[in-house]
């Protein structure tokens, strides 16, 4: 009962953590405009995040819960804000964005405001949506599925982060140039990296459900929407697009190799 008490508190949070992304997109925007670069927001897409969620535990006074899960969120936040920004520096607008801009003329640059940096911006505060019913007072105190939750959500981290990491030692190789990466975590998975954020929202989910219920269950949409944009929107389906066509040895990769879920490859020859 507690918790459905906190309940009506929990819209002017909410409102608060929109309008923390809104601050954090528009001096964005307006920074992509001389620089002809849209993707920008890419490097800022983490802080959209993480930003509201140390706002919602600071206004709560953080219990275990939503500490441990504010912890998760900045630490993702950190990595990947300086993942993308050093992988992307010097490379000038992403190919996406290049589409994006082409298919947005005339008038791009204002169009951007609202196309990528306020759409961008809007989904980030709905997948912080768990650490917001995390931080309303009332919650239940810490159980195993908080455990649970915390052991997906770490794991996932370790996942993305080593993905990554092996993916940017073998880009550094010059002898890989125009090579598919298809070792460490890569044999298993197509997109590893995608597959590990998956389950650090997931992860959150579950530690939000074991705050507040059912009744916190709106929560899920999160981790639901996270799912659809690794995998049908700016992630699988978009990174593999056309990438047969540019890298043929890829198309061999795709055959033997799961798209998503860590999966041993197919043998070679096997249907």
């Amino acid at each position: 009962m507690a918790f459905l008490e906190s309940l009506p508190l929990m819209p002017a949070l909410g409102l608060a953590g929109l309008l923390i992304t809104l601050v954090i997109a528009v001096p964005t925007w307006l920074a992509s405009i001389p620089l002809r670069d849209a993707s920008l927001a890419d490097r800022v897409w983490s802080a959209f995040i993480a930003v509201p969620v140390v706002f919602y535990v600071w206004q709560s006074g953080g219990d275990a819960r939503s500490t441990v899960m504010a912890a998760i969120t900045v630490a993702w936040a950190l990595r990947l804000g300086v993942y993308v920004t050093v992988r992307n520096w010097g490379h000038g607008e992403d190919r996406r964005y290049q589409a994006i801009r082409a298919r947005n003329q005339p008038n791009f640059a204002l169009k951007s405001l609202w196309l990528v940096f306020l759409l961008q911006a809007v989904l980030a505060w709905i997948v912080g949506w768990p650490m917001l019913v995390a931080s309303a007072p009332g919650a239940a105190p810490w159980g195993a599925w908080d455990t649970v939750g915390a052991v997906l959500a770490i794991g996932g981290l370790l996942v993305e982060t080593i993905s990554d990491a092996q993916l940017a030692r073998f880009r550094r190789d010059p002898a890989n140039r125009g090579q598919v990466m298809d070792g460490g975590l890569w044999r298993y998975s197509r997109h590893p990296n995608y597959f590990g954020e998956t389950c650090l929202w997931w992860g959150l989910g579950v530690m939000s459900l074991a705050a507040g219920g059912w009744t916190g269950a709106w929560a899920l949409v999160s981790p639901m929407l996270m799912t659809l944009l690794l995998l049908k929107v700016s992630g699988v389906t978009l990174l593999e697009q056309d990438i047969g066509e540019r890298r043929p040895a890829y198309r061999d990769y795709i055959a033997r190799t799961s798209a998503f879920i860590p999966w041993p490859p197919k043998r070679e020859g096997a249907r």
